[in-house]
């Protein structure tokens, strides 16, 4: 793709459409930004203008459509959205901010995706890697976007990338030599409508795996499981619950096939869903040939990522835990199930497309004095609590309200959790807003 003799639409001006836009800017490409909401992004707009790009408002879009030979999604725009869909209509390229970064890595990569501990994992890998002396930029869905530091990876550096479904629509070019998928479970079906599409998706990550690279699958996983036969990649498993030739847990020990890396107990981060996630770092790193003692070092010192079962403070003998990052139910579950003693649990936020029933069954079965319910989908929560048998919800209109409410509900020797099994989209830009809104109330 010769840029200069070409023009580009980005749509979406947040952090993955602006490193898109800059990027294609570098290469003398004519950019147009467009963004539907374009009140939150009018910084990020004049930035690139500055910069050469041509800001696209709604009464200009159509003009820009025909223009332009190529449009750039970031992730928050979806494939069937009206704008690719008239791309993909006049027969015009569709590219994501993903996939754009992939055509200039050089750098070997280690891909990540799976439904939860993406970001856990990417960032056990960065850590092992960089005790190991490598230059290992953690990227892609996790934070920095890949067409941020593309280009400034060489041959010796590594690329670990996150990568979540939203990217996977319009991903084609990545070809990692390390590719991870973690577990699978119900998320995102507000936008890619079932289970089938989703795990579709999720198993693209390997469709351009060949014979010298690695897919590391979740053995416990079923439905992960089965991708092993639709790639040509060598698999490696990991497991908490068998003994696999990969990773595996065998007496509260970490093992790398015969080789003894780490002690459960030694991980500062708890929970058997993030001794999961360390499984398949332990398989990345050896993958690309870190030793088993540097390996150890690179788990032990790593203390886990915001926003991700973070205790944030404690006040009158309640401690509170931001969860902010359990997006969906399952990662829920998995809170809760790391969780010691009683907690009074905030739950919603924007609804994702599944009912709630068999969290609330979790639920039901122990550890949750309190369910405090706010946000858009409060009612659909409360409706399968109630279907469950789960007693002890309450309703709450907003989020900072059910903070407060949950404080006064919380005993000494109780938790306040944020686990929202929700996306936040209905009163925040993302889950990290949400989390640091909830560590700011411990302050009034």
């Amino acid at each position: 793709m010769y840029l200069k003799t070409q023009k580009f639409l980005v749509a979406g001006a947040s952090r993955s459409g602006t490193a898109a836009a800059k990027l294609l800017l570098r290469h003398g490409a004519a950019v147009f930004v467009y963004d539907e909401q374009a009140a939150g992004a009018e910084k990020n707009i004049s930035l690139l203008v500055s910069l050469g790009a041509t800001a696209v408002t709604a009464e200009t879009l159509a003009d820009a459509q025909e223009k332009c030979d190529v449009l750039v999604l970031s992730p928050g725009v979806p494939i069937d959205h009206p704008l690719p869909v008239a791309f993909r209509k006049a027969g015009k390229r569709i590219v994501g901010e993903m996939e754009l970064g992939a055509l200039f890595l050089k750098a070997p990569a280690v891909a990540v995706t799976g439904t939860n501990g993406k970001t856990t994992t990417v960032n056990m890998i960065g850590e092992i890697f960089r005790r190991a002396g490598k230059n290992a930029v953690v990227c892609g869905n996790a934070g920095l976007p890949l067409c941020d530091c593309a280009e400034t990876l060489g041959a010796d550096d590594v690329a670990v990338v996150e990568v979540s479904s939203f990217q996977l629509e319009s991903l084609s070019s990545l070809r990692a030599h390390v590719s991870v998928i973690l577990n699978i479970s119900e998320d995102h079906l507000d936008r890619h409508y079932n289970m089938t599409n989703y795990i579709f998706l999720k198993k693209k990550l390997l469709q351009n795996s060949r014979e010298s690279e690695y897919a590391v699958l979740d053995y416990d996983d079923e439905t992960v499981r089965g991708f092993a036969g639709d790639t040509k990649a060598k698999t490696v498993w990991f497991s908490l619950k068998e003994r696999v030739d990969g990773a595996y847990l065998a007496n509260g020990d970490i093992f790398w096939r015969d080789e003894k890396i780490a002690s459960l107990d030694e991980l500062p981060v708890r929970g058997m869903h993030n001794a999961a996630d360390a499984l398949a770092a332990v398989c990345a790193a050896r993958l690309f040939g870190v030793d088993g003692k540097t390996i150890e070092e690179g788990l032990t010192a790593f203390k886990g990522v915001r926003h991700r079962l973070e205790t944030v403070g404690e006040i009158n003998g309640v401690k509170y835990v931001d969860d902010s990052k359990a997006t969906n139910a399952d990662a829920c579950v998995k809170a809760l199930d790391s969780m010691t003693g009683d907690c009074v649990l905030l739950l919603g936020g924007r609804d994702k497309g599944y009912d709630y029933d068999a969290l609330f069954e979790r639920i039901r079965r122990g550890g949750v004095a309190q369910a405090v319910l706010y946000g858009e989908n409060r009612f659909k929560l409360f409706s399968a609590a109630v279907r469950q048998g789960f007693r002890r919800a309450s309703l709450c209109p907003d989020f900072d309200m059910a903070v407060r409410f949950a404080s006064l509900l919380a005993k000494p020797g109780q938790s306040v959790l944020l686990s929202p099994a929700s996306a936040s989209f209905d009163a925040f830009s993302g889950y990290e807003e949400r989390g640091e809104r909830f560590r700011r109330s411990l302050k009034n």
